[in-house]
């Protein structure tokens, strides 16, 4: 057995048996090795950034990592992108890192690099292998980095002689040392605050998000009358008829403001305090009023479930105190596609259990009301902003659940940057229906222009700003990956095709030409 081999043997050992992969010269034996060893699944994908993303939406449904396979220095640098973003979601990742031998890299091969220095500030664990013996411990290692609480990014290099001689086995992952537990005494304070009565917000994102945390929340808002939000966007939220419908802290300050001026307390349950995307001339960075106080209950990757389940007891609420919600009622859209009619279609069309990724930026700010209605299902977001996120995430979620329909929103200007995840789909037969919002242009950046006051954007800005010469093809784009396409240009074909799409199994694009 070499050392690739004690590598893969120790993953799948340790239940990591799916591999996204995009591997060059110095992975071969590691990528030999996956042909001898059973149990390890291994999924193409054509950019880095498609394979470490579809990692992130792996471990969102799954609850444990994937492993990547990637080319030296420049393949993890073309995936950071979607490492940034899984870093911020918490997802557990094992990334498996190719290095020249270690007698080679004296000689400054052109492929060269301080792998190490790259992969620290998207990795809370990195290690590079010695020697082919160390190579199963290391793996070993790194799981359970990966698996800690909040899972993290582990980053694993593998240099090729250290792959290719002679190893003595594989290794086991240590037991899991850390229990996710909570703070009783910021339990007690939390129930403090609540019974002030003074307006409170509980705020939520992580495993409070899951139904039984939000039924949780709902009873605790109904005894005490404090208001419940989740933060602007979140790794995964459970949504849909049945399930306790919150509204989350909106992207753009204005909005934010006026729904936070009245708190004067802040309950914290796995979330930090609310702040603006960005910095903007003559507005705040903390969006919280000013003498409002914040009280953590929950840091990430604490038990916030049963966190809430002692304040409900602390406070002594039941489930009959939760108050019933009125929800959107939902008609089958007509005439000219806009937002609002865009939002009843895929409100209709979501199938039970469904998991829907959302990237759809501007054009879905408004989605959420109606989707509360919807059957249940799932909700996952882009943690960390850099765009690119929703396509291979999706890919990765599909690849977890195959049970299950999965939803891609995404705007085509951010589809542009993953949009190999298509190939994937196709490749894998992966039940994925991408809705691409086709307004051709960056909408989200012309809102920025005008909220940093940059003034009008002439000639050369808009230039920048639009995506419309030559205007992008969305039909041909994926069927020349293997996809099923079609446009819509009105409201009735896009929630004809939206439900046809999520009646049948395999990949579908729909375009949605905005006016």
């Amino acid at each position: 057995m070499n050392g690739a081999e004690s590598l893969v043997r120790t993953l799948v050992a340790g239940d990591v048996n799916v591999c996204f992969t995009n591997p060059g010269t110095s992975e071969m034996h590691f990528v030999a090795a996956l042909d001898r060893v059973e149990g390890m699944r291994c999924v193409l994908g054509l950019f880095e950034g498609i394979v470490t993303g579809a990692a992130d939406g792996y471990y969102r449904m799954a609850g444990k990592p994937a492993s990547t396979l990637l080319h030296l220095g420049p393949g993890l640098a073309n995936g950071l992108a979607n490492l940034h973003n899984a870093k911020k979601a918490h997802s557990g990742i094992v990334n498996i890192v190719g290095q020249h031998a270690t007698y080679h890299i004296e000689y400054n091969a052109p492929l060269t690099s301080d792998i190490e220095g790259l992969a620290r500030p998207m990795s809370a664990w990195v290690r590079t292998s010695p020697d082919s013996k160390s190579i199963a411990r290391d793996g070993a290692a790194a799981i359970a980095a990966a698996r800690s609480h909040p899972g993290q990014i582990a980053t694993l290099i593998l240099p090729a002689d250290t792959a290719w001689n002679e190893a003595d086995g594989i290794a086991q992952v240590p037991a899991d040392s850390q229990r996710a537990s909570y703070s009783p005494q910021a339990v007690d304070e939390a129930a403090r605050v609540l019974r002030s009565g003074e307006q409170t917000l509980l705020l939520l994102t992580g495993k409070a998000l899951t139904e039984e945390g939000l039924a949780l929340a709902a009873r605790i808002a109904g005894k005490t009358g404090c208001k419940v939000m989740g933060q602007t966007y979140n790794p995964r939220m459970a949504r849909g008829r049945g399930r306790f419908s919150i509204d989350r802290i909106p992207y753009v300050i204005e909005q934010a403001l006026p729904i936070l001026k009245d708190f004067r307390h802040i309950v914290l349950v796995e979330t930090n305090d609310p702040v603006a995307f960005f910095a903007y001339p003559n507005k705040p960075s903390l969006l919280k009023p000013e003498g409002c106080e914040v009280h953590r209950m929950c840091e990430s990757g604490e038990n916030s479930v049963a966190a809430l389940h002692a304040l409900a007891d602390a406070l002594g609420a039941k489930a009959s105190d939760a108050k019933p919600q009125q929800l959107v009622e939902l008609a089958k859209p007509a005439g000219a596609l806009t937002h609002a009619s865009i939002a009843q279609a895929i409100a209709l069309a979501i199938p039970e259990n469904a998991i829907v990724v959302d990237e759809s930026i501007t054009t879905g700010r408004g989605f959420f009301p109606p989707t509360a209605a919807a059957a249940p299902h799932d909700w996952l977001q882009n943690m960390g902003g850099s765009i690119g996120f929703s396509t291979p995430v999706a890919t990765g979620a599909a690849v977890a659940c195959p049970d299950r329909k999965v939803i891609c929103m995404v705007g085509d200007g951010s589809a542009m940057y993953t949009l190999q995840s298509l190939w994937t789909q196709a490749r894998e037969g992966l039940d994925v229906t991408t809705i691409v919002f086709a307004n051709r242009t960056y909408q989200i950046l012309k809102g920025e222009f005008a909220g940093v006051d940059a003034g009008e954007p002439g000639r050369k800005a808009l230039d920048m700003l639009n995506i419309d010469n030559p205007t992008l093809d969305w039909v041909s784009l994926a069927k020349g990956m293997g996809v099923s396409a079609q446009s819509v240009t009105t409201a009735e074909d896009f929630s004809k095709a939206l439900t046809n799409a999520v009646r049948e199994k395999g990949p579908r694009l729909i375009e949605v030409v905005m006016a």
